[in-house]
């Protein structure tokens, strides 16, 4: 079994800014393995799978380091990325099952490791906020002319001066996913070495996302309407957010208490509609869906707005399954470069639970 792949401040950007809102998700960083990510890495695809709450600690504490976000747990995250001019420069990945490695990984820990060699190189990745500058994508060519500087302000004339490596290597007898830096005339040398569970490639399976029925609405939000705000002020006034959705392109948030009921109106926004039959495209067009959910579990999810720069993410589509599921899919900029995915558990409304 053997990986290994060299970056560049781009993809470790990239993959810094992904990680982020993921691991407030599952929270850890407290030295366990097992905290709720798996990582699948094959020749042209990252996937990231983890499930909020996982890293928590038992006694209903947060870890030193990271603890996950409060009311994550039952979420799930899928993240899918390209690798080859996705988010690394070059790789090679090589097992007996087809070419497959999975493993468990603490991501609290990825992320720490990811944020101080950015910070070794000049870069942004000191605290969780993520770059606020430009599209955290390159193409190959394109990171190879790009220069760093470290962070006594010494200056490169290209990246070919610096070498950042991530690779599965063997630490103190044990696995680990090995993040190297190093320059060329020696004033630059820094290494972080995870702990990792590797797993059988077959047991992904149990990690795949959630199979969920066809959504009843699905509506795409441009990012200068970002939710997040709006949930923040709903969450101090009720535990539970009704979500009103429309093909029609309309989108309500309303919370009801002893004192107060308020509702927040989005519309014009972009009706996702599947391809089907005429019919049933009518059909579509007229549906509507409510959802009732828990607003800590809805803000949860909607952390990446805040931990990524706008330039990494495209559009966000927010799906519907009526008393199922709420799904929230994040497309990154440039759209082919892959997607985040959250899976949010919903209450089951009855007819007579419906508020008018």
């Amino acid at each position: 079994m053997r990986f290994k792949s060299k970056l560049a401040t781009e993809h470790l950007q990239l993959l810094h800014n992904v990680i982020v809102p993921i691991s407030r998700l599952t929270g850890g960083g407290g030295g366990s393995i097992g905290s709720g990510t798996t990582i699948y890495l094959d020749p042209e695809n990252l996937r990231i799978s983890s499930r909020g709450g996982a890293g928590s600690r038992v006694d209903g504490g947060t870890s030193q380091l990271g603890g996950a976000e409060q009311g994550a747990e039952g979420i799930a995250c899928f993240a899918e990325l390209i690798a080859m001019n996705g988010i690394f420069l070059e790789h090679k990945i090589e097992s007996i099952a087809n070419n497959v490695i999975v493993f468990d990984v603490d991501l609290v820990q990825l992320r720490t490791a990811l944020a101080a060699t950015l910070q070794s190189l000049g870069g942004s990745g000191g605290g969780d906020s993520g770059a606020r500058s430009g599209p955290l994508h390159n193409s190959g060519e394109d990171a190879r002319n790009s220069s760093f500087s470290s962070r006594n302000n010494t200056s490169y004339s290209s990246s070919s001066s610096i070498l950042v490596v991530m690779k599965l290597a063997k630490r103190g007898g044990l696995p680990c996913l090995c993040l190297d830096t190093s320059c060329a005339n020696g004033s630059l040398d820094v290494h972080h070495a995870i702990p990792v569970r590797i797993l059988r490639a077959e047991e992904w399976q149990h990690h795949l996302p959630p199979l969920v029925n066809a959504p009843d609405v699905q509506l795409e939000f441009q990012l200068n309407r970002p939710l997040k705000a709006v949930i923040e002020r709903l969450k101090n006034i009720s535990p539970h957010i009704y979500v009103d959705g429309s093909m029609a392109g309309e989108l309500v948030l309303r919370v009801e208490n002893d004192a107060v009921n308020i509702r927040t109106f989005y519309d014009k926004l972009i009706p996702r509609i599947d391809d089907q039959s005429e019919q049933m495209q009518q059909s579509q067009e007229t549906a509507r869906c409510t959802l009732k959910v828990d607003s800590k579990k809805l803000l949860a999810s909607l952390q990446w707005q805040s931990a990524m720069s706008r330039g990494s993410v495209s559009s966000y589509i927010v799906c519907m399954i009526e008393n199922e599921m709420m799904v929230v899919h994040v497309v990154l900029n440039p759209e082919d470069l892959g997607f985040i995915t959250y899976y949010i558990p919903v209450h089951y409304i009855s007819d007579d639970d419906m508020i008018d």
